[in-house]
């Protein structure tokens, strides 16, 4: 309906006429809709034309009618307010739609309007029941998740900012999901997929599969969703977070990504044909969520550096740049202890074989066994491998002086690990790799010097051991191993197999009556299987060599 009068009238003489009564200017002009439509019905064109120049002649070119938008909205809200409002009435057993009927706009706003009504409906305590249920069904997983938790993933336990983090994520990815549910683009996925996958990388890809169940079951319960969209939710969410074993190039997440898109699109295909979908809309859901997939490991290639600060955690591309020789703590320790720095570089290499062996972080034990002892550069000459000459910088010292110096670089290692903002995990390493082991020459060497005066105090073999921690992880504990047996191994005058088997079994032995393995959490195979590999590698590093006949010795 259009408010129009004549043209010269006042507005107010506008009325409401039907917008099919009403032809527009621009319609009646020459080459208009009008006269394209009167000559289309004629077979010669050109006769056609004439005509409806012959009529267009004869009418009046000027505007008749004016239109008064204003009015019109006016007088259509008064038209409307005077009809009286119409419900259709539907009672219980009606059916609201055929079976194969297409569903449009008004059916679904029908469907929606039912079970709005069918749930504002339930009694108080069947609300109060469904409440109980949700509620007791959360309770039941997070009881799961909590004892998954405390025997298998201390990291978290033993850390509340961990579990502060934790929860926050899964709150966090429960709003997303609700905040873009009920869309047709499926993005619901994407906030599961990338909560999983950043669990992947912060903890374990088991950790991250555990979560994917409980984080799913959580999105069906708070989309109201059935058995099969938990299932494709779950099956590609865990695709992508089982893949993330090991995060050392930012491609490899991309890939992680199209692992989960994948099983989104496999399982939303098998999905759709067990519940006999049509075609059309398994292929549209499956390709949307396919992309959410793909988009989730692009996000975590670009988010990956806040992520290690949120969680306090290093992945495999922070550590390779770490490992870079141009690093200014590496390129400082060439500087000032040559020696120091070719010992570690040996312990990095014998360290990461046996990690690997046992299943270990091998890329963060080369990585930490490179950074363990920056702490020496501060005073290379006082330890043997810098030293210069046959004389010590310990020969004019006390025991327990020279002790200090060499407990020292521990401490002064954490202290320059922290000015250059080294991950939390290497200086880890750093403090730990000594544990509370005994400096044993000094030790003994105050000992024979408190025998030999009569009226020399007793020696406290407190005073002579590192302040600790003991190894509080795997890794730690290799490379306190890996530490002792290289450096040991470079005092033997003939290193035979036999020889450094000998020495590596009786400095792991030492440490291990010690108790220096004692909270790090390896097993007894482990250990076999560690000294077994630094057997190998350092024999390796000391194989026999054929002389040359100039040669007259090796």
């Amino acid at each position: 309906m259009l408010a129009i009068h004549n043209v010269g009238q006042p507005a107010t003489e506008a009325r409401l006429v039907p917008r099919e009564r009403v032809v527009p200017e621009r319609i009646v002009k020459p080459g208009g809709p009008a006269q394209r439509e009167f000559v289309s019905a004629f077979t010669l064109p050109r006769t056609g034309a004439a005509l409806f120049q012959l009529v267009a002649d004869r009418i009046d070119s000027r505007s008749t009618l004016t239109h008064e938008p204003e009015v019109t909205a006016r007088l259509r809200d008064e038209a409307r307010s005077r009809v009286n409002e119409h419900f259709d009435t539907f009672t219980k057993g009606d059916v609201l739609v055929e079976q194969g009927q297409a569903i449009g706009e008004e059916q679904l706003i029908l469907l929606r309007m039912e079970h709005e009504a069918a749930q504002s409906a339930r009694s108080l305590g069947e609300r109060a029941g469904r409440a109980v249920g949700i509620l007791g069904l959360v309770a039941a997983l997070f009881l799961l998740t909590g004892y998954y938790v405390f025997w298998h993933e201390p990291r978290i336990a033993g850390h509340l900012w961990h579990i502060t983090t934790v929860c926050g994520l899964v709150v966090l990815c429960l709003l997303v999901v609700r905040l873009l549910a009920n869309q047709t683009w499926n993005a619901e996925v994407m906030p599961v997929a990338i909560a999983a996958m950043i669990l992947a990388i912060a903890y374990s890809p088991h950790f991250a599969l555990m979560a994917s169940f409980g984080l799913s079951l959580l999105t069906c319960m708070t989309l109201g969703s059935g058995i099969s969209y938990f299932l494709v939710v779950m099956g590609g969410t865990a695709a992508g977070a089982l893949a993330l074993n090991d995060v050392r190039t930012r491609t490899k997440l991309i890939k992680v990504g199209a692992t989960a898109a994948l099983g989104y699109l496999l399982l939303t295909w098998a999905a759709g044909l067990w519940e006999h979908q049509s075609i059309e809309l398994v292929r549209s859901d499956g390709l949307w969520r396919a992309g959410w997939g793909l988009m989730a490991g692009f996000f975590l290639g670009g988010s990956l550096p806040f992520l290690e600060n949120a969680f306090g955690i290093v992945t495999g591309i922070s550590l390779l740049e770490l490992g870079d020789i141009t690093h200014p703590l590496l390129q400082e320790l060439v500087r000032r202890a040559p020696g120091t720095h070719n010992h570690s570089i040996t312990v990095g290499a014998i360290a990461e074989a046996a990690a690997e062996r046992i299943g270990a972080n091998a890329l963060l034990v080369r990585i930490g066994a490179y950074f363990h002892d920056i702490g020496k550069m501060l005073k290379p000459h006082y330890f043997v491998e810098n030293q210069v000459g046959s004389t010590s910088r310990h020969a004019n010292l006390a025991p327990a002086m020279s002790t200090l110096i060499i407990i020292g670089h521990v401490k002064d290692g954490v202290d320059l690990g922290r000015q250059h903002h080294l991950p939390e995990p290497i200086i880890d390493l750093i403090e730990q790799h000594h544990g509370t082991t005994l400096v044993e020459y000094f030790f003994h060497e105050a000992n024979r010097r408190s025998g030999a005066n009569p009226d020399g105090s007793t020696v406290h073999e407190s005073a002579f051991r590192y302040p600790g921690p003991k190894p509080q992880t795997r890794e730690a504990a290799i490379l306190m191993m890996a530490d002792s047996v290289e450096s040991a191994s470079r005092t033997l005058s003939e290193p035979t197999p036999s020889r450094i088997e000998g020495l590596v079994s009786a400095l792991i032995d030492k440490r291990l009556r010690d108790g220096q393995f004692d909270e790090c959490g390896l097993t007894l195979r482990e250990i076999a299987e560690i000294r077994e590999c630094l057997i190998k590698s350092l024999i390796g590093i000391y194989h026999g060599r054929v002389k040359y006949p100039e040669q007259r010795t090796a």
